[in-house]
């Protein structure tokens, strides 16, 4: 046997597996595992020690491992340097954020206190809003990585951006079933959040826009107003007692399952999306 047909043989499979590998639902697969597995494995143990020695650093350390995973798999497996979550500039952008947030927050409590939906009924000591915001850094960077930086981000080098902009919030939706009191108008509602986070990573192409929209959403609203949020109990600093119908206060699922927070929400969706159009940032089917 000639040399040259030993090789073809022996290259093969290699290409085969390489073909395999690098395609990008296979390496989306591998990224989730990735993210997910770190993500359990370090929350998890963390979370069975007793209660005086798990105030708050578990999440904090969870949200630090699964930067590190991220990156590994960026770097390893896809062989690249991860500009998006670069320091440089994420101040900045962390912040634009953090601002966008507070101000869909001020914008959705402004109307519902207008509408005799929330009434304020009192505070608790100051100290209730630090709790939440180790879990809600966590839930930030945690959510944003999986679903924007690898689910969307994968998706859209195979399939485009239009594509992999209405597959992503499905899941997102999805992802967010089992939460009590979750119907169709916050299952559209959390597909719409989807689309604004994706509109937010578009118009950079990092992350520390959407991580910083995404936790001063959650943090505000879980620290210092008390509606229920995503159908989990309200505790924070100021107490709010609700009247009305759902479709205005959300109902059982809180603010998220709003006409008011959809219509926000979707406002701040075409913003960023037509911002990141008129950067060039919405990719055709390759």
């Amino acid at each position: 046997m000639s040399t040259t047909t030993t090789s073809a043989i022996a290259a093969a499979p290699r290409s085969l597996r390489s073909r395999i590998f690098n395609h990008p639902f296979t390496r989306a697969v591998v990224a989730v595992l990735c993210v997910q597995v770190t993500f359990f494995a370090v929350l998890i143990p963390t979370g069975m020690l007793p209660k005086p020695y798990r105030q708050g650093w578990p999440m904090l350390l969870t949200a630090v491992a699964v930067v590190a995973a991220y990156r590994w798999y960026v770097r390893k497996l896809e062989r690249r340097d991860v500009p998006e979550l670069a320091l440089r500039g994420a101040g900045r952008e962390l912040g634009q954020g953090i601002g966008l947030g507070a101000l869909l927050v001020v914008f959705c409590s402004a109307v519902l206190l207008a509408a005799g939906a929330w009434t304020p009924t009192g505070t608790v000591a100051w100290t209730v809003m630090l709790k939440p915001l180790p879990e809600q850094i966590m839930v930030a960077f945690f959510e944003e990585i999986l679903f924007r930086a690898v689910i969307f981000r994968l998706l859209e080098k195979s399939w485009g951006t239009t594509i992999a902009f209405a597959v992503s919030s499905l899941l997102f939706a999805l992802a967010h079933l089992s939460n009590d009191s979750f119907g169709l108008l916050p299952a559209v509602m959390t597909a719409v959040a989807s689309a604004t986070l994706t509109g937010a990573w578009l118009v950079t192409r990092r992350l520390w826009l959407p991580i910083g929209l995404h936790f001063a959403w959650n943090y505000l609203f879980d620290a210092v107003f008390s509606p229920p949020v995503s159908g989990h109990p309200g505790r924070g600093w100021i107490q709010i007692a609700t009247a009305g119908p759902d479709w205005l206060t959300g109902g059982g699922y809180g603010v998220e399952g709003s006409l008011v927070t959809l219509v926000g929400w979707g406002v701040a969706a075409m913003v960023l999306v037509a911002a990141a159009r008129r950067r060039g940032q919405w990719l055709p089917k390759p």
